[in-house]
């Protein structure tokens, strides 16, 4: 059983943080609200969603998993406008989502959650540095970088306190700098990693520009980008592996 009525502005939201790595996904139906776990064909970007029920201004639910193509609910809730509310509720016979917004609906053929990829575990790691930035900071350094090269490279300078974002071109180079007193708060420790632009940038775009953003950072170690949803009622949780570099 699953019934829920959610905000097109937050369901919206929750959707983006996982189309941006994968296409189809499990959605875990829990008593206390939904979750979504996947990673990406290519084993590289991981993604850890939690929606909590208080984020719905009705939510019903016992438990049960279900499948769905992801570009095909987002084009759906795309129809609601920012104010508008999103009813949901699942056929269990038919093994059909029925969404309806505002006099439209719409059945949504479900997928065998069997036939999707297995949900990963994400990793408990204890990265020794920490930092904690502004969304519109976080993308600043990815745009900047994405002008000279496809990769992307975060550290921290211990003893300054500074958090870099830097990357090197072929024929130029963008590094930025942002030391302690421009961050929200920073847990200086080893870390320089670098990373696949692509796929940060295709987690950028799920991030909010107002949104606190927290890095945890080691070297050569995956990189975990921490943020919240739905005035905090849901949590989102991306995890890139690093490119190794060769010495």
């Amino acid at each position: 059983m699953f019934e829920a009525i959610v905000s097109a502005s937050t369901f919206q939201d929750a959707l983006d943080s996982v189309s941006v790595l994968v296409d189809e996904c499990k959605i875990r139906l829990n008593e206390d609200g939904l979750a979504i776990r996947a990673v990406d064909p290519a084993n590289v970007g991981m993604v850890d969603l939690s929606l909590d029920a208080a984020a719905f201004e009705s939510y019903e639910a016992d438990g049960g998993v279900i499948g769905v193509n992801l570009s095909r609910l987002e084009d759906i809730a795309g129809m609601a406008g920012s104010g508008d509310l999103i009813r949901l509720e699942l056929d269990e016979e038919t093994r059909k989502l029925h969404i309806r917004i505002e006099g439209l609906s719409y059945t949504l053929a479900l997928i065998d959650p069997d036939s999707i990829r297995q949900e990963p575990d994400i990793p408990d790691l204890d990265l020794p540095a920490n930092i904690v930035l502004e969304g519109n900071q976080l993308d600043r350094g990815i745009k900047a970088a994405d002008m000279v090269s496809d990769h992307i490279r975060l550290r921290v300078d211990e003893e300054a306190e500074v958090f870099y974002v830097e990357a090197e071109g072929d024929t130029d180079d963008v590094d930025l700098e942002i030391p302690r007193d421009e961050l929200i708060d920073l847990t200086a420790g080893p870390a320089d990693s670098l990373f696949s632009l692509d796929y940060l940038k295709d987690m950028n775009k799920a991030i909010p520009g107002d949104a606190e953003v927290e890095i945890e950072l080691g070297e050569e170690f995956p990189v975990k980008l921490h943020y919240e949803l739905a005035e905090g009622q849901g949590q989102v949780t991306f995890m890139l592996a690093p490119r190794i570099q060769s010495d």
